[in-house]
């Protein structure tokens, strides 16, 4: 990989010991990925946020960070482990290392927007840009609907990207790697955010590189519908982008059998003793189509619902209308490896979202019930 004389002499350590870290990450993920050389990026968009995904390696990796490194670009954060404006019943233990991860991060110039998706609450670059997204729906999303440029990224590279303002010339940077050679086209009627979301995981799973064409009206994509597909395909596998544009491709069916195949792996539940929503956050399309749906009406089972802070401090009426109903709002936050649900106090849950349903069953050992968000209402709301 072809470096510049200034990003030479920045591997060499003469501008310090962070920016050095940060082109030793970058030139290694380059050298691995056949990148020929590093460009500049607009945005970075950092994962690794909450303590139950770095660990305790994580929190020393990030407070043994050189105090003068800064990032160079703006840069978001994922969410964190909890809602940091509410009470809640975590191990001292768990905030402390939670705390040091965020102090870490601010102290680098990271905004704390702690939001998994930054493509709803901020103005991103324009089309055509480049960025360095870690988090992964938000990186297919960016890619697919806004025709941002970004690979899907670690937690460690996106922070070199920040750092830096820099990342490898590779995959879906490049124009030529931004096409299919598989596509998917639905052989039944695909309608609700779920059956989207199970379009999407089954897409990820058979995607032979990182980008898959669907052939699906684009018209018929609202920014639910998109972001189900973005968290399913973001979640089940490496792709990184889907596009309708499937000419020559080699074209794979998916029908009932696909359907239900993938909804089997993740429905395991008849009935769930709590109620989840926002995996990704619940945005301002989701929480007014909630809102509606619950309008006096109460939830019959506890419900949690996880969405930006920024929905919550704009005096929004369905925000309120939800918390009428009953439901639990928690920003800051969101349901994957999340410690506020645990297998002691849930056997079950019941979610719309594909992305939840797969890390409550395999990273917290809770079964699921998955259903579109008017049959949960339906069902769980008098």
């Amino acid at each position: 990989m072809q470096l510049t004389k200034k990003e030479e002499r920045a591997l060499q350590g003469d501008y310090g010991d962070g920016l050095k870290l940060a082109y030793k990450i970058l030139v290694s993920i380059g050298n691995a990925n056949n990148a020929t050389k590093l460009i500049p990026i607009k945005w970075a968009h950092i994962s690794g946020v909450n303590f139950n995904t770095i660990g305790e390696a994580g929190v020393r990796f990030l407070a043994k960070l050189d105090k003068e490194t800064k990032v160079t670009v703006t840069t978001t954060l994922n969410p964190m482990g909890f809602d940091s404006k509410k009470d809640n019943n975590l191990s001292e233990d768990f905030k402390a290392n939670q705390l040091s991860i965020i102090n870490s991060y601010l102290s680098l110039g990271i905004i704390p927007s702690f939001s998994c998706i930054p493509y709803e609450i901020f103005n991103l670059p324009k089309k055509g840009e480049i960025v360095s997204f870690a988090e992964s729906n938000a990186a297919v999303f960016v890619n697919s609907i806004l025709g941002i440029k970004t690979n899907k990224e670690s937690a460690l590279s996106s922070l070199a990207s920040a750092i830096t303002g820099k990342t490898p010339y590779s995959d879906l940077i490049i124009d030529d790697l931004r096409k299919p050679t598989t596509c998917l086209k639905p052989d039944i009627d695909i309608e609700t955010e779920s059956d989207f979301g199970l379009l999407g995981y089954f897409a990820g799973k058979i995607a032979k590189d990182s980008c898959i064409g669907l052939e699906i009206n684009s018209e018929s994509l609202d920014i639910i519908k998109s972001k189900a597909i973005s968290a399913g395909i973001g979640t089940s596998g490496m792709c990184g982008m889907f596009t309708n544009k499937t000419n020559g491709c080699e074209r794979i069916s998916f029908g009932k059998k696909e359907i239900t195949q993938v909804k089997d792996e993740l429905n395991t539940a008849e009935k769930g003793d709590l109620i989840v929503f926002g995996s990704p956050q619940l945005g301002l399309e989701e929480v007014n189509l909630l809102g509606h749906l619950t309008e006096g009406k109460k939830f019959k089972k506890p419900c949690m619902i996880f969405c930006p802070r920024s929905l919550t401090e704009c005096n929004n009426k369905m925000v309120k209308t939800l918390k009428k109903a009953g439901a639990d709002i928690n920003c800051d936050s969101c349901t994957c490896l999340t410690p506020l649900i645990t297998k002691n106090e849930y056997d079950s849950i019941v979610t719309n979202s594909i992305k939840c349903a797969y890390y409550m069953k395999h990273a917290n050992r809770i079964d699921v019930s998955l259903k579109d968000m008017k049959s949960i209402t339906k069902e769980y709301c008098e």
